[in-house]
């Protein structure tokens, strides 16, 4: 019964403190902007850096709290990040060794280019049935199948 009611008291507790303080978002994603950010492992500059994230860098929102935001990168790893940071546009992350982007949402259609593990690229229209349009740096533009790319 302690258990219980102790359990309860920390459960109220944490939907108190992000009722008043903090943001939960479902499947959020920003990019880093046009300068890189560092990562900490507690939402201050006083907190250990963890990494330093490149501009454009695609992350899932967690978490906002105050000036901070907790994000998960590709990898899976949680990180604090000054919110200032990030900003709204969505970058796409490629996760597998050659990513075949076509003209038309197809396995049959013309590969327009392929992109390596690693290589970001520009969401431009969400995905319909598993595959997502997308825009290369250099203003090539085609479909990648969501399976692909980590970011959506």
């Amino acid at each position: 019964m302690k258990c219980i009611r102790l359990t309860s008291m920390v459960m109220a507790s944490a939907l108190v403190v992000l009722g008043t303080g903090g943001t939960a978002h479902a499947l959020d994603f920003k990019a880093v902007g046009a300068a890189p950010v560092v990562f900490y492992d507690a939402p201050s500059e006083k907190g250990r850096r963890v990494a330093v994230a490149p501009r454009g860098m695609p992350v899932e929102v967690v978490l906002t709290y105050g000036e901070w935001t907790k994000v998960r990168d590709s990898s899976g790893d949680l990180s604090w990040v000054q919110s200032s940071g990030l900003v709204g546009k969505r970058n796409l992350q490629v996760k597998v060794a050659n990513a075949k982007i076509r003209a038309n949402p197809n396995d049959t259609a013309a590969e327009v280019f392929s992109a390596d593990k690693g290589v970001l690229l520009e969401l431009v229209e969400p995905g319909a049935s598993g595959w997502i349009k997308v825009r290369h740096r250099d203003g090539q533009s085609g479909y990648v199948k969501a399976t692909e790319v980590w970011g959506n």
